[in-house]
């Protein structure tokens, strides 16, 4: 008899907004979580990392909204604890950082139940770093002074500690603020700061909708009225602000402060996703589609056995090649058994999927369309005498179109087919959660991610672009009344990539 895994709850900081801030632990309990109670300003990003069976808890605050006031979240942690074995406590920046982090362990300890503390990167310092401001430089300061601009109802209204601050040599920053900002200001200078020394605001600080504004502790309360910058936001007072016309590293970025939707599956996302957010785009992976077993499993294998008799082979996805290996090995023990059959594959992605493999393709098209690789098929028929009486396995999704086994048939090859996924709709309760945020532009790379969208019961969020992959893709679009607003040149991940780039240089923020 096994000994039962103890109950935990993990108080893990969630950073600042940008999901790829999390740090690799808070995503690891995050994929194992029974159950996570998380605060308003938690990126849902982070939830779609959670199981499909993981309850999700929203406990948010915003300003003087409460969902759930701080004691009864402290007895919500207590009883998930007896109701699961993982429970996720996951809050904005730091736990311990003016997240009452403090609180809710302490409630934890005196009710018994076991927690562990998973820090996160505080909006304190990661704010300032993605607005071009260090906090400390050896030119401007050593110190740093981090304070709240909010404090408890029972503690009065004043800025706690304000000739403390005041008085303070280096940095200043200052969370929870905003909505009082020319209050603090004022009452920092009448204790001595003066008028004249540099401040910046920061809203929605590392993610899309990142604003900063620059100006002094004299005028940044009215500066800050003027655009409407409201809370989430963090202020930073002291020299430091200054380095920031050189420093602001992000603002050169051809992608930065948009929000970018990538509707592939989470095993293709990858390349779109990093060429994204390497030129500064907030991305968000929002599956409208899963990869699922194919319908008729029987005839999967058996086609997969087979398989070393073809003289081709011929993969349309990724997702194909593993799915086929996968069972190709649950039967073979050693790749030569595939024989001496010729490689076909439908773009770049799935050549790189045979690659890793150790199998070089003998014909791939530019573009991953279908009627290219067929094209490819003849521009090369002289190096392979020509398809007539060639046996060939294709091997692709059940939605796959019917043009390549047309073709290959036009041309006298003897096509079987090997099905060895099927598509289904993603997860609509997570998609509803991130359409919520609103977004710049999504990105559909195939028909079947757009069908699945609509499938879904979703719907574009309010001025959001919308980008296709190729001419196939485009027509499905158009169809479901979603026609885009621009088109890769080629049926290629860098090529749209390029074409999002041409959009954001010619689109206002």
């Amino acid at each position: 008899m096994t000994k039962e895994e103890p109950h935990c709850v993990y108080l893990v900081g969630a950073g600042p907004g940008d999901p790829g801030l999390m740090t690799l632990r808070g995503r690891e309990l995050l994929e194992r979580a029974d159950c996570v109670v998380y605060d308003a300003l938690v990126p849902r990003v982070m939830l779609g990392w959670c199981r499909a069976d993981c309850e999700l808890i929203d406990v948010g605050k915003r300003g003087e909204r409460h969902i759930l006031p701080q004691e009864k979240i402290n007895s919500l942690l207590v009883e998930c604890a007896q109701r699961y074995v993982c429970t996720v406590r996951l809050k904005g920046g730091d736990p311990y950082v003016f997240g009452r982090g403090g609180e809710e362990a302490a409630a934890l300890q005196a009710a018994g139940v076991n927690f562990e503390v998973v820090p996160g990167i505080s909006s304190a310092i990661a704010g300032p770093a993605y607005a071009g401001i260090p906090v400390t430089h050896r030119d401007c300061c050593s110190q740093l002074t981090i304070f709240t601009g909010h404090t408890a109802p029972e503690k009065g209204d004043s800025l706690p500690e304000v000739a403390a601050i005041a008085a303070t040599p280096g940095t200043r920053v200052m969370l929870m603020g905003v909505s009082r900002l020319a209050d603090s200001m004022r009452a920092l200078q009448n204790a001595g700061l003066p008028g004249d020394t540099p401040a910046a605001a920061v809203q929605w600080a590392t993610t899309a909708r990142q604003l900063c504004v620059r100006a002094t502790v004299a005028t940044l309360a009215e500066d800050v009225r003027k655009v409407h910058l409201s809370s989430p936001a963090i202020v930073i007072i002291g020299d430091v602000v200054r380095l920031a016309d050189t420093l602001d590293w992000r603002r050169r970025l051809p992608l930065s402060g948009r929000r970018i939707i990538v509707t592939r599956t989470r095993e293709q996302a990858g390349t779109l996703s990093h060429s994204l957010r390497e030129l500064g785009a907030e991305v968000v992976e929002m599956p409208t589609l899963r990869i699922v077993p194919p319908p008729d499993k029987q005839a999967f294998a058996k086609a997969v056995v087979n398989s070393p008799h073809h003289d081709w082979l011929v993969f349309s996805s990724p997702n194909g090649v593993e799915r086929f290996f996968e069972a190709f090995f649950a039967v073979y023990e050693d790749l030569r058994e595939l024989g001496g059959s010729r490689i076909a594959a439908l773009g770049s992605g799935t050549a790189k999927q045979l690659r890793k493999r150790g199998l070089m393709v003998d014909v791939m098209p530019q573009e991953a369309v279908a009627e290219e690789l067929i094209a490819e098929f003849d521009r090369k028929a002289d190096d392979f005498g020509g398809l007539a009486n060639s046996t060939v396995l294709w091997v692709h999704a059940r939605q796959a179109r019917d043009v390549i086994r047309r073709e290959l048939d036009k041309r006298k090859a003897i096509v079987d087919e090997c099905i060895a996924y099927d598509v289904a709709p993603g997860d609509a309760r997570y998609a509803s959660l991130l359409l919520e945020e609103g977004a710049d532009l999504i990105t559909f790379t195939s028909s079947s991610s757009a069908t699945n969208f609509v499938r879904m019961g979703l719907s574009l969020p309010e001025h959001c672009s919308v980008a296709s992959m190729g001419p196939v893709t485009t027509a499905t679009l158009k169809k479901l009344g979603m026609p885009p607003t621009l088109e890769a040149d080629l049926h290629t991940i860098p090529s749209l990539v390029e074409a999002i780039c041409r959009w954001a240089g010619t689109t206002s923020k």
